[in-house]
């Protein structure tokens, strides 16, 4: 009887894991015959962050990268990714885009052996069916969505079987499975250690409240809080081990109470609550502004306001990436509260819901925590209304009528779900050639969105990047971006030679307790190096012929096309004042692509008009002459041709017509004279201050000259 249940539960789980693979594939279906999405014969990835840890593997199959580049030699995704590199016989590229197909994949497992743990393993096949495919699960682990969350629900579902055999079984052996867990989880994960403390805490109430005598429960707390402690890795395995061979021996648990209170010290010294908390201030308690607590206290506008995945979501969509469905949701919602009614060992997913529902208001990130408990919810109610039909044919219909009605909403999701590569072929073709001049030491200034590909293609170092994007950060990118090119010129210059000044102190004070987030912003120290009080001062000094840092590596801008679609976010970083935190006036920019011309006007949408006979532009309620009306066209050689035709100089707005992208652009002066705008949009460039190395109409790199 065993022996047979063991085969259906290997069975499911071959099942459900090649479903959820097939799934996954039908992307690479949709999009096997585009050739923009290849680099070197194999689809390039389409996640941002993937690109981090793929020039961590990069390295560390090169066995070398240079200092202070940033590279995650050290990750736990990059290190499997180059042990994977080196055992497969497949290309780089290839496995960094199916590592998330075959790995997140595994969900599948401990789903199953759960439900086999309360002898209902075809809730485990149902629910591994749709957790391993639902919306927002798919949408963070599809092929070519190469990042840490391929294993960052595998992994706590695994801990979660591991505590549930605890209870259920009170065998030695879940006390290592649940430490070792946790070990592996913070190795992958470090921002794993939120969740064990809560299932930690959910434990001990259970505890102080229904069994303060149960022995077994503190080893398994014990051991759980050696595994959790903020120390290395060297220090808490062994320590793991240590403990799990003395709570097999009876002797030892006259010493539970000193062994438990040992961690519980140990625990709180070397870190405590502290990492959770930066979680909460980041995700949940976010601020537009935040403020230095040390020298001049400036103020910078955080990224989490601008991060989608930090912002508050509708409910609908809240439901939909949970369950696919809203109706299917508050089903799941039903299903689940009957299944703690009945096994009530399933409470202890309770921190992984909770952590679901916290997406509701601190961002859609983290409803893929919510999946696999509301999955086992649905399927555990499908099942129990099947055992009331007594034919058996008629059950399994129902049970695979409701299955598939469950399933549908997710694959349509899926089916739909056409998201592009982070870059297309042309982008990457301007970074590879990009390698080939700029040395390693070299920098490339960009928006931090595009940081980790440049560092990943290009080999050089960058400014910002996905983890690297604080306002102080965020703050002389936008400047550079976004003002006219002579102060771009000279920030340019000065972050990267000040970004340089503070690796080489950090190095200087490695042997001492020095803190490197105490180090003020380079705005900040640029601000006191030149004798300024006030950072608005020091800023409007780069009109004026400034004395530079001496230049100790060549800087180039990197503009993409991509850009002029969030170039209205990148301004708001450097469009306030330091001192208090106000914002400036607003700058104007609309643009559209979506446009209908007539014989004198052409209408761009959402009350923006061009009456091309009278040079005037109608916005909302108002009608203004036009300053400049710019159009924009490549020859067939890809050269670049700007008509510039000056309507009223006295005006503030210019329209410029992409030919080729077919867009138009509505701008302010102030717009129309930033960097980015002259550069990428015009190639109009300063001499004295960049020089273009590469043009193209996806990206334009300039070199700085000063």
């Amino acid at each position: 009887m065993v022996e047979n249940e063991n085969k259906k539960v290997i069975l499911y789980i071959f099942i459900a894991y090649i479903f959820s693979i097939a799934v996954r594939f039908i992307w690479v279906y949709q999009f096997k015959d585009v050739s923009m999405f290849k680099f070197n014969g194999q689809f390039m990835i389409n996640t941002n962050d993937g690109y981090f840890w793929a020039e961590g593997a990069r390295d560390i199959l090169a066995g070398f990268h240079q200092l202070h580049d940033l590279s995650p030699v050290d990750s736990a995704a990059s290190k499997l990714t180059a042990l994977f590199v080196k055992i497969l016989p497949f290309s780089f590229e290839t496995v960094i885009f199916y590592m998330s197909t075959f790995l997140s994949s595994l969900v599948v497992i401990p789903i199953i052996l759960i439900s086999q743990s309360i002898k209902k393993v075809e809730v485990g096949l149902i629910a591994a069916l749709l957790a391993s495919i639902a919306w927002s699960y798919y949408n963070r682990t599809m092929s070519g969505y190469y990042d840490t969350d391929m294993l960052n629900i595998v992994l706590p579902v695994f801990l979660l079987w591991s505590i549930i055999l605890a209870f259920k079984t009170k065998e030695e052996k879940y006390l290592l499975f649940t430490a070792l867990d946790i070990l592996v989880y913070r190795w992958w994960y470090p921002q794993s250690y939120a969740l064990d403390f809560s299932m930690f805490g959910l434990i001990l109430l259970y505890i102080l409240v229904f069994d303060r005598k149960n022995f077994y429960l503190y080893k398994l707390l014990s051991i759980m809080l050696y595994a959790m402690m903020m120390t290395s890795i060297y220090i808490r395995f062994p320590a793991v081990l240590i403990l799990y061979i003395m709570f097999k021996d009876k002797k030892y648990d006259k010493y539970l109470l000193y062994i438990f209170l040992v961690g519980a010290v140990g625990f709180f010294l070397t870190g405590g609550f502290s990492p959770i908390w930066s979680q909460l201030k980041g995700y949940v308690f976010k601020t537009k502004v935040s403020k230095e607590d040390k020298g001049l206290g400036l103020h910078f506008f955080t990224v989490m306001q601008t991060i989608r995945e930090a912002g508050k979501i509708p409910f609908e969509t809240f439901a939909n990436r949970i369950s696919g469905n809203v109706i299917t949701f508050f089903i799941s919602v039903i299903g689940y509260i009957w299944l703690t009614y009945k096994e009530r060992v399933f409470l202890l997913a309770l921190p992984m819901l909770g952590l679901g529902f916290l997406a509701y208001v601190g961002g859609l990130r983290f409803t893929i925590y919510a999946v696999p408990v509301l999955a086992f919810g649905i399927a555990y109610l499908i099942v129990q209304i099947a055992d009331y039909i007594k034919d058996i044919k008629l059950r399994y219909t129902f049970m695979v009528i409701a299955t598939l009605a469950i399933l549908y909403p997710n694959i349509i999701h899926i089916v739909r779900y056409k998201v592009p590569t982070v870059f297309n072929s042309s982008e990457v073709a301007v970074l590879e050639k990009l390698k080939k001049i700029a040395s390693r030491e070299d920098y490339v200034v960009s928006w931090w969105d595009y940081g980790y590909p440049i560092r990943y293609y290009a080999d050089v170092k960058t400014l910002g990047d996905g983890g690297k994007h604080s306002g102080a950060v965020n703050f002389p990118l936008s400047f550079i971006l976004t003002k006219p090119q002579d102060v771009a010129a000279k920030m340019a210059r000065l972050d990267v030679e000040y970004t340089e000044k503070d690796f080489k102190i950090i190095d200087e004070n490695k042997s001492k307790l020095f803190d490197k987030k105490r180090l003020p912003s380079t705005i900040e120290q640029m601000t006191v190096d030149y004798g300024y009080k006030d950072s608005n001062d020091f800023l409007s000094s780069l009109k004026t012929d400034i004395k530079l840092p001496k230049k100790t590596r060549n800087i180039y801008l990197y503009l993409p096309f991509r850009m002029i679609n969030i170039f209205p976010t990148i301004e708001l970083f450097s469009n306030l004042d330091l001192m208090s935190g106000d914002r400036f006036r607003q700058h104007f920019i609309f643009q559209s692509s979506r446009f209908v011309q007539n014989k004198s006007i052409i209408d761009l949408g959402s009350g923006v008009k061009i009456l091309t006979k009278e040079g005037k532009i109608i916005v909302g309620d108002k009608m203004v002459n036009i300053n400049r009306f710019v159009e924009t066209i490549y020859d067939k050689q890809g050269r670049l041709h700007v008509k510039v035709d000056r309507i009223d100089p006295s005006s503030s707005l210019n329209v410029i017509y992409m030919k080729n992208y077919r867009r138009f652009l509505v701008v302010d002066n102030a717009v129309y004279n930033s960097t980015y705008m002259q550069l990428f949009v015009l190639q109009n460039y300063n001499k004295k201050y960049f020089q273009p190395v590469i043009l193209t109409p996806w990206a334009k790199v300039y070199k700085l000259k000063i």
